[in-house]
């Protein structure tokens, strides 16, 4: 009789840190992170002066469309010039190529400060939709925190999360999932 109430509770005692553990959104560390947090590397985007290359009102109005989004009142819009960071599976680090994407994102926010700008953190269809929009959400932030270290004001941004229910490819393939693993931006206002 002990040895079965032993098993027993070793088994609730497995699913019961199996169900916390995935109710938090456990998230695998990636390297330079430390207590859950993306390391971030101290820097400033270049703003081109006037007349160096830099954006002029023209060229950022003719890359705006209007979109509409679930959940958004009013207009909201994207730019061709503001482009998706993706993210490896089950992980919220930037990667180089992120990290140099978010630097080409932060020279158009600065040279456009009045536009407000909101980070939508996306993931692919796997894990259940309450661990999605919690590694969503900390895509967003690590994206978020980065552009503030190149000097992107805090007040520029705003962040949600979608998780899995905007896919921009709904296929079920790793190519799929792997397109869905993204920080998209989009412009609330201007």
């Amino acid at each position: 009789m002990t040895r079965r109430w032993f098993v027993a509770l070793a088994v609730l005692g497995i699913a019961a840190f199996l169900f916390l553990g995935c109710q938090r959104g456990v998230i695998i560390e990636g390297e330079g992170e430390t207590a859950g947090e993306p390391a971030v590397t101290e820097g400033k985007a270049q703003v081109p002066e006037e007349g160096e290359g830099a954006l002029t009102k023209e060229e950022i109005e003719a890359s705006l469309q209007t979109k509409k989004y679930p959940g958004i009142e009013g207009e909201v819009f994207e730019s061709s010039m503001l482009k998706d960071i993706h993210f490896a599976f089950d992980r919220y680090d930037l990667s180089p190529e992120a990290r140099e994407i978010l630097a080409q994102n932060a020279e158009f926010m600065l040279g456009f400060p009045e536009a407000k700008i909101q980070i939508e953190g996306h993931c692919d269809e796997r894990g259940t939709s309450e661990y999605n929009l919690a590694l969503g959400e900390r895509r967003a932030l690590s994206a978020k925190r980065y552009l503030g270290s190149l000097g992107v004001p805090a007040s520029q941004l705003s962040t949600i999360s979608y998780g899995e229910e905007l896919p921009v490819d709904p296929t079920h393939d790793e190519a799929a999932w792997a397109r869905n693993r993204r920080g998209h931006f989009v412009i609330l206002s201007r």
